[in-house]
């Protein structure tokens, strides 16, 4: 069974041999949790999905540099989501997707050294099936006896939580509760956990999932960047990629520092593409200047800013968008150095599963 974790169920990292200066920051105190998403910690994997281990110990570094707060993700998401709490601290969850077996060899042994808590989401049917790059069972069930260590749902066969060409409603929904379902099983038979968090596979999301999470009152993690605070959706909670490619320690710094992006969630538009290039329409807050927003189309650079009345905006892309999983990032000056960050996904059901 799972351990209890420590009562303060968080961990600041020390930065050894180097004073920490607790960074004072004129902005409003809030819980605003930034998490991170891992896949491998290899150079030998998927460039795509792939945090090297040399990358992964100066990520670890550049958390220590900032004093963050190194918390377990339930109940670090828990409190962002209220927004009571009232600090200037910065926070940080980790995460890994999938069960790679990477994380057991190279990624576990710095965090147990470290005293790192983070959070393992587990694709069931890989482990039942031997895949080869996977954990074991057994590795499983020993780092989910760890205090360090939660343990969440990834779903069974990994597959798409939009719909499929020609899927019905019924049948999507049917679907994914077979997946949750399945691999919750799976999970409290090898390890007695029962898991209320769950990783929407390759960060899709659909009414269906948020529904399915929401019978279930589990809370739901994306991979669309952005940070977790009062502003979010629980079930589609946003989550830093930092593989190789999206990771590099010159840009970490932004990411670990950016702020909730203070537009609520359900005033943001359904990601499942209908019309190519899609639009984003959104109400800024009234003391916002529209000109300091900055928004990002994916190969496309900038996007321009059109008022439509007051303060809401319309932001759309001048070209259709390529991938079947697509972005538009958007951040906005919050004072020393650090910036609100909205990620609004955008998925097209039309392009190939994976």
């Amino acid at each position: 069974m799972q351990h209890p974790a420590p009562v303060s169920r968080h961990l600041r990292l020390p930065l050894l041999g180097m004073a920490i200066v607790l960074l004072a920051l004129p902005v409003k105190a809030s819980a605003d949790l930034v998490i991170l998403a891992y896949h491998h910690v290899s150079s030998d994997t998927p460039a795509s999905t792939s945090t090297s281990p040399d990358l992964f110990r100066g990520q670890l570094d550049m958390i220590a540099e900032l004093d963050m707060e190194v918390v377990h993700l339930t109940e670090g998401t828990r409190d962002a989501l209220k927004g009571e709490q009232n600090s200037d601290q910065l926070r940080v969850a980790l995460t890994f997707d999938d069960a790679y077996e990477s994380v057991y060899t190279k990624a576990w042994p710095l965090l147990r050294e470290k005293g790192i808590p983070f959070t393992l989401f587990v694709t069931t049917d890989a482990l039942d099936d031997g895949t080869r790059g996977y954990m074991s069972w057994s590795q499983i069930a020993e780092l989910a006896e760890h205090e360090l260590v939660t343990i969440g749902n990834h779903s069974a066969d990994h597959g798409a939580m939009i719909p499929r060409a020609d899927e019905t409603q019924e049948a999507l929904k049917a679907r994914i509760a077979d997946s949750l379902d399945k691999a919750q099983t799976r999970i409290k038979e090898e390890t007695g956990i029962e898991s209320e968090i769950f990783a929407h596979p390759y960060g899709e999301f659909s009414p269906a999932l948020t529904a399915a999470l929401k019978e279930r009152d589990w809370l739901g993690y994306a991979q669309h960047s952005g940070v977790l605070g009062s502003y979010s959706d629980p079930h589609n909670i946003p989550r830093f990629p930092v593989a190789d490619a999206f990771g590099g320690l010159d840009s970490l710094k932004d990411k670990l520092t950016a702020r909730n992006f203070p537009v609520p969630y359900d005033s943001l538009p359904d990601p499942l593409l209908a019309d190519n290039p899609p639009v984003l329409r959104m109400t800024l807050p009234e003391n916002w200047d529209r000109n300091r927003l900055t928004c990002f189309a994916p190969r496309q650079g900038v996007m321009s800013i059109d008022q439509v009345n007051g303060q809401k905006v319309s932001i759309q892309a001048d070209n259709p968008l390529q991938a079947r999983r697509s972005r538009y990032n958007c951040t906005y000056p919050a004072g020393a150095g650090r910036f609100y960050w909205l990620s609004q996904p955008w998925f097209d059901k039309t392009q190939p599963e994976g």
